[in-house]
């Protein structure tokens, strides 16, 4: 394709004062003119013919991304053509799962009809983008003519959940928590498993003195336990309608996701059995129960599989369904959101329903645009308004929560950039107290 600069069109604008006062100055010979629009236009061509060459580009993208990651990919550019100038322009298709800088738009400067350029992005939701085309166009040597073509890329690239809040935080959490036992040689002290007996020392708990076993030998002997392994959690996450309305720029499920991540690769090292379990208005995801360190890698493509969703959350028959699959006492995390007492009657309704064998962790992420638009001072009428159904639809999240409560559901309300540690830390809390 082939069109004019801003420079033709300006240069010929410049040009129509002067042909009309030509006109008016002599009559006659009104058609001399016309010689500076006619110049303009043969020299424009003569640039689009001069600026003939063919153009090429490759796109190098990673083996995935991340949610919420910010990512550089390199795009290099060749034109092959006898008069290139210095200077070139990109633009790259765009997909509605990353968003680029500048639109994807930028300069690209050659040096013999080579170049390169870096494009930043930011991918928004898990998926796989896209990238059919990217636009390349060059001026011409008197910069009077654009020549664009359409390079086909297809290539895609897959984005996952953020896998390194996993790898950056891993390390951290696991040293953290070792000073509570749970991660210590032997895993000893706490927990309901027997694990050997030893003579009584001072310090150690009396009621675990086995009296019958210390007259035999007449010393004092105790039982000594370790953290019990091999305990079963499920990450049920609500992939509903509400779970992808973004928080801080990133959709609520993609928060579930990592934070479920962060906590399963937990959960493995410490030898307990995890599953994933993912629905809307029914369920999407069930996996079987996995278990050691190496089988993290499915758990993150477990993880992959879970899409966005604009149906609404049947509570009853997704976490029925799940109750029906587990055959013994499991750790059920539930990741959901509360938008209005209806949905909100039918989950609490569920969860009590899974109370009798199971223990159950809500977890639910803090609603900053109510609580900004309720702390905020009004300034209009409208404000008012606004602030009161912001308080109302806050009371009656808190009334839920604390139902929850009340039924002996464990709950975490976090910030959004908090909940993967807040996670971690009230499950380490409960698998110490041992009511896993």
């Amino acid at each position: 394709m082939i069109y004019p600069t801003r420079m033709a069109v300006a240069t010929a604008a410049v040009g129509a004062p002067v042909t009309l006062l030509v006109a008016m100055m002599f009559p006659a010979s009104w058609y001399a003119g016309l010689a500076w629009p006619l110049a303009v236009l043969l020299l424009t061509i003569a640039d689009a013919v001069l600026n003939a060459g063919e153009a090429g580009a490759t796109l190098e993208l990673p083996r995935s991304a991340a949610v919420g990651v910010p990512l550089t990919l390199t795009v290099a550019v060749t034109i092959a053509g006898r008069r290139i100038g210095s200077a070139a322009q990109l633009a790259l298709s765009a997909d509605p799962l990353v968003t680029i800088a500048d639109d994807g738009t930028l300069d690209v400067m050659l040096v013999e009809g080579r170049g390169t350029a870096a494009v930043s992005m930011i991918p928004q939701r898990r998926g796989t983008a896209v990238f059919d085309a990217v636009w390349l166009r060059w001026p011409g040597p008197f910069g009077l003519a654009w020549r664009q073509a359409r390079i086909d890329l297809g290539r895609a690239l897959p984005i996952l959940p953020d896998i390194e809040t996993v790898r950056r935080q891993g390390a951290q959490v696991f040293e953290r928590h070792a000073v509570q036992g749970l991660l210590a040689q032997g895993d000893r002290g706490d927990g309901t498993d027997f694990e050997a007996l030893v003579e009584f020392r001072p310090g150690m708990d009396r009621r675990k003195i086995d009296w019958k076993r210390s007259s035999r030998h007449h010393k004092l002997y105790a039982k000594e336990y370790r953290t019990e392994r091999n305990s079963q959690i499920v990450f049920a996450i609500d992939a509903g309608r509400q779970m992808s309305d973004p928080v801080g720029g990133i959709p609520r499920i993609d928060r579930a996701v990592s934070a479920a991540l962060l906590t399963g690769w937990l959960a493995l090292k410490l030898g307990d059995r995890v599953a994933l379990h993912a629905f809307d208005s029914r369920p999407r995801v069930a996996s079987g129960f996995i278990s050691g360190a190496g089988a993290f890698a499915e758990l993150q493509h477990l993880a992959a599989a879970i899409d966005y969703s604009g149906d609404e959350t049947n509570y009853s028959f997704a976490l029925a369904t799940l109750a029906a699959r587990l055959s013994r006492r499991s750790m059920i995390v539930l990741f959901t959101e509360i938008t209005d007492p209806t949905s909100a009657e039918f989950m609490v309704r569920a969860v009590a329903r899974l109370l009798g064998k199971h223990l159950v962790l809500v977890v639910v992420l803090r609603d900053d645009v109510l609580e900004t638009i309720v702390d905020r001072a009004p300034e209009q009428a409208a404000d008012v308004t606004r602030a009161v159904t912001a308080a109302a639809l806050l009371r009656d999240r808190r009334l839920v929560l604390l139902r929850l409560r009340h039924l002996g559901v464990h709950v975490i309300e976090s910030a959004h950039d908090q909940v993967a540690e807040r996670l971690v830390e009230g499950y380490v809390d409960l698998k110490r107290r041992s009511l896993l």
